[in-house]
């Protein structure tokens, strides 16, 4: 399933809403840590698409079946923008560039391919195994606290 976003910062809200309703149908609840990681996944890299390409884009999920409590869920964003992400360091009291260092420390895996129109920024989860809500995980960073998630400098 996928959903075209236009380079504007209010469809970062839409594509959570959207990212949302799919998990929810796809049985996996909005209290649950997965669902809420997957969202927090969802606006990093649809607000990285629109700020730093301001080109459309176009986001994909991919869920198991509520059955499947062992399966990977993937999401991309794939733009027209043949710029590399670039992770940034962040200072402490910045307000932004964490957005990489955020999907490296909650994705079990994560990536980009360069395409002939672009580029794809992929990310997985594995549905096993998540930490709890509220749950520390560290990365290369200043630290910081978001949506219930502390995340601690390594």
């Amino acid at each position: 399933m996928q959903l075209e976003i236009r380079p504007d910062p209010a469809e970062v809200g839409r594509a959570r809403r959207w990212a949302r309703s799919r998990l929810a149908r796809a049985g996996m609840a909005d209290d649950e840590s997965l669902a809420e990681t997957l969202v927090l996944l969802v606006s990093e890299l649809v607000t990285n698409a629109v700020v730093h390409t301001g080109t459309p884009a176009v986001l994909r999920l991919s869920l198991p079946g509520a059955e499947a409590q062992q399966a990977t869920v993937r999401l991309e964003v794939a733009d027209s923008s043949t710029r590399a992400p670039v992770p940034r360091c962040a200072d402490d009291d910045a307000t932004g560039g964490r957005g990489l260092a955020l999907v490296d420390g909650l994705a079990d895996r994560w990536g980009w391919t360069a395409e002939a129109t672009g580029k794809r920024i992929w990310c997985e989860l594995d549905r096993c195994g998540r930490p709890a809500e509220g749950a520390a995980v560290a990365y290369r960073g200043g630290p910081v606290t978001y949506e219930g998630f502390a995340f601690e400098a390594v």
